[in-house]
């Protein structure tokens, strides 16, 4: 049986065939010259032209750690370079990745082992792993507590990892499939977007104890999600229903909603521009800014498989990992129109 998400990838793939997406891209309800983001770089990726998933930006020491999912690789990106610093091998199904450069730590979730890798950032070596969890994918990590916190998305769990020992000391279940899982720094906990029940669930990492499950009306099957820490604001993506919940943490009520290209998968905020970048499977990329705790819609691109980006809060600079421009995948860097 071909599943939604298998239709929508077929369906992107022929649209790209037939349509030509320039690299200059304008809002759609905008004038012509005023654009959202311009090219700055494609950079040749390593490996096959397959899919990439999430990524991790390491501002303390330039780096950008990609998930090339489907090469089963680990790609570490010099952002100050601009070349790639290392692609590491062993990483079955690689979908989630996130850097602790507190304790000099990678974790990625190795879907394929059902299991968590441990990467030593500095001498880029594996240095443990954790399991069995059912299937790992995206990845928080609470500093105070030095855990870290795995969506396990089949399981319906959240698993929790111990930093220090790389070893797995507990499994919180949630009710429904795990989204997305982040941490917050402003109250210390972890947020969690449960599919099936369309709640955001949170932790208190202190305890591994559910503080509150808190609806989000109107989003089917949250998955992604960003913060806007300093606005203490949840983004929160329905993937099912093309949907975007803005998310009030001081009181846990979700406060609007908006749409987005179809099947939203990973979101990005720039907390300088007050940008927030979302990226979907349909390979739409909407774009809001964040004003007076509410969204306002700049416009929206398309790139075929855009359905993961990054954003580095220092430079402004987006990351669109691509996998397959003209038979080969490329790093995707743009700025923000008008910015040098």
């Amino acid at each position: 049986m071909i599943n939604r998400r298998s239709l929508q990838m077929l369906a992107s793939r022929l649209a790209a065939a037939l349509v030509l997406v320039p690299l200059v891209i304008h809002a759609q309800s905008a004038k012509p010259a005023d654009k959202i983001l311009t090219l700055v770089a494609d950079v040749p990726m390593p490996g096959p032209a397959v899919r990439f998933d999430y990524q991790s930006l390491d501002t303390t020491n330039g780096r950008l750690y990609i998930a090339h999912m489907s090469a089963d690789q680990l790609v570490v990106f010099d952002t100050t370079k601009r070349e790639i610093a290392a692609n590491l091998d062993g990483f079955q199904r690689v979908h989630g990745v996130f850097a602790a450069p507190e304790v000099h730590r990678l974790f990625a979730s190795a879907t394929g082992d059902h299991q968590v890798i441990a990467v030593d950032t500095q001498t880029l070596k594996i240095v443990g792993t954790a399991g069995p969890i059912t299937y790992p994918d995206g990845l928080a990590y609470a500093p105070k507590q030095k855990r870290v916190y795995v969506s396990d998305e089949h399981g319906g769990e959240d698993a929790v990892i111990d930093a220090t020992s790389n070893t797995l000391t507990a499994k919180i279940p949630l009710g429904g499939g795990a989204g997305n899982t982040v941490y917050d720094p402003v109250s210390g906990h972890i947020l969690v977007a449960v599919h099936g029940v369309n709640m955001l669930v949170v932790i208190d990492p202190a305890t591994n104890k559910i503080l509150g499950r808190y609806p989000l009306p109107g989003i089917q099957n949250p998955h992604g999600i960003a913060l806007d820490v300093a606005g203490h604001l949840a983004f929160v993506a329905g993937e099912e229903n093309h949907s975007l919940a803005l998310v009030d943490l001081n009181t846990m009520k979700m406060i609007a909603s908006h749409q987005v290209g179809d099947d939203p998968d990973v979101l990005a905020f720039d907390p300088g521009l007050k940008r927030l970048y979302v990226s979907a499977e349909s390979g739409i990329v909407t774009i809001f800014r964040c004003d007076n705790r509410k969204l306002i819609l700049l416009g929206s691109l398309s790139m075929f498989h855009a359905h993961t980006v990054a954003v580095d809060p220092k430079t402004h600079l987006v990351y669109f990992p691509l996998e397959d421009i003209n038979g080969h995948p490329v790093l995707r860097i743009m700025r923000p129109a008008g910015r040098k």
